[in-house]
């Protein structure tokens, strides 16, 4: 029974006992000293009932826990909405969004849920959500999620904030955290340190190639140092200022001296130099021709040497020849075309074949090129001293002698596009020279009848996906133009 109902009753006793007092003094005259009695025993109850207003209300103190009435889960018992609780000297308890067990001895924030849960006779608690807000915690992380706008408000950042200090860590976790993360990271001061050493031992390409360069020369180097100084060179000599110190520093001709080396592994790697050193670089092309390069890597073409030796090899006589007339003049008085001819019949060298025909087509279409740009340019003193020397490159009546009219279509029976490619388009490079014996060629007609039937199925299935011009028509287009230009008369 509540205060207020005890207090009613109180109340209505009384009135009921006025009523009596009342009701005998009209009907019955008794004496004065009763109706003082009477008045007496009035004011004595007014007294208490007053007393026993103001001790229920202090119970039901604002301060106190209000109780939620009408809970949708009737089985979890009541909720209650804790406003206002001593904490101190109790370690406070961190609610969430959801309902968990608040130990006893445990005080809990303000504005937190509590309930009694009735089904386990324990006390739960759970954060409220105010205004929108959600409140999450993530270990010793926690934050604040606004549910009902993508943003906050600035006092809403700073009451954030405010809880956040708030509920910081102890100071002495923070420390051993710092600590922590201290240990796993080296110091700043150390890192300056390295680098500073790091500065010092920085060098430059042409410091790295001296290096290299005395690590090569060093009687105590192993064959196994020596190559590797030789690959480092290779990859610095592509670029062309570091070819061309290559040549200053002495490199250019020690480089060239390898090549006579018994060991084949210091050939080969050599050679590797070698090209990269002259690829599309006129002045160490020029150093490498008058240092004899040529005729030692020739030598090394004409005789017994593994095959990725002689790729490598072959590799630096494209790149010495190319865009060099001087030194095609100088390839064709050494025997060059002999030689790769001898290279191209050899058993075992298939895969070299392609590489050897690219050379000669190469050969071929820069005198052309030059002399058609010839006809467009004005003429100046460089180009016409680069005219003279490609007119001094007879190629082709020597490709005739060498029997390359009939080597050449052998590589249409290979099963690659890319080597039937190469092939018809040499074909077709050295037609003037060579169309009677292609004519004269059953080989070659038979070859050139079956690659059309072969091409003209792959250019359908090209089409077929949408690929009106594809690498597949580009050679079908060149089998046909060999195939009329060997009709013509």
């Amino acid at each position: 029974m509540t205060c207020d109902l005890f207090i009613r009753l109180l109340f209505i006793f009384y009135l009921r006992v006025d009523f009596d007092f009342l009701f005998v003094s009209y009907k019955i005259l008794i004496t004065r000293r009763i109706m003082q009695n009477k008045w007496k025993l009035g004011l004595s109850v007014a007294l208490w009932l007053v007393s026993v207003h103001l001790v229920c209300a202090h119970k039901k103190s604002p301060s106190a826990l209000s109780i939620k009435e009408g809970s949708d889960d009737h089985n979890k018992g009541e909720e209650t909405l804790l406003e206002d609780e001593d904490s101190e000297d109790l370690e406070v308890f961190r609610p969430t969004d959801k309902w968990q067990t608040l130990k006893p001895g445990l005080a809990v924030p303000a504005g937190s849920h509590v309930r009694l849960n009735l089904q386990t006779g324990q006390r739960e608690v759970k954060m409220e959500e105010e205004e929108g807000l959600k409140y999450w915690r993530d270990g010793n992380r926690q934050g604040m999620m606004n549910i009902h706008s993508p943003s906050f408000t600035s006092e809403e950042l700073k009451e954030a904030l405010k809880k956040f200090k708030e509920g910081m860590d102890d100071p002495v976790d923070s420390k051993q955290d710092e600590n922590a993360v201290k240990a796993q990271f080296r110091p700043i001061e150390e890192l300056k340190k390295d680098m500073e050493e790091l500065d010092m031992l920085v060098e430059t390409d042409v410091q790295v190639m001296r290096r290299l360069l005395n690590q090569f020369n060093n009687t105590n180097s192993t064959t196994e140092e020596k190559i590797r100084a030789l690959l480092d060179l290779e990859y610095l000599v592509h670029q062309v200022d570091n070819a061309q110190n290559l040549v200053s520093m002495g490199g250019m001709q020690l480089v060239i001296n390898v090549l006579n080396s018994t060991d084949i592994r210091l050939q080969e790697s050599a050679a590797f130099v070698l090209g990269s050193a002259v690829s599309s670089n006129p002045s160490v092309q020029v150093e490498a021709i008058e240092g004899g390069a040529l005729q030692k890597l020739l030598t090394l073409l004409a005789t017994q040497k593994p095959i990725t030796v002689k790729k490598k090899v072959l590799f630096a006589v494209a790149s010495l020849l190319r865009h060099f007339p001087f030194a095609q003049s100088h390839f064709l008085k050494l025997g060059g075309v002999q030689v790769l001819s001898e290279l191209f019949q050899t058993s075992g060298t298939e895969p070299l074949r392609v590489r050897i025909i690219t050379v000669l087509y190469d050969m071929i279409t820069e005198k052309e090129l030059m002399s058609q740009v010839g006809m467009d340019l004005i003429p100046d003193s460089s180009h016409q001293e680069r005219l003279r020397q490609y007119a001094e490159v007879s190629l082709l009546p020597v490709l005739v002698e060498q029997g390359w009219c009939s080597l050449v279509p052998e590589l249409l029976v290979s099963p690659e596009h890319d080597s039937r490619e190469k092939a018809l388009r040499t074909l077709l490079a050295m037609m003037a020279q060579c169309q009677t014996q292609y004519k004269q060629n059953p080989a070659l007609t038979a070859s050139l009848s079956e690659l059309q039937k072969q091409y003209q199925e792959l250019v359908l299935t090209e089409q077929d996906v949408g690929e009106q011009d594809g690498y597949f028509a580009e050679i079908l287009a060149l089998v046909d133009t060999v195939v009329v230009k060997m009709q013509q008369v």
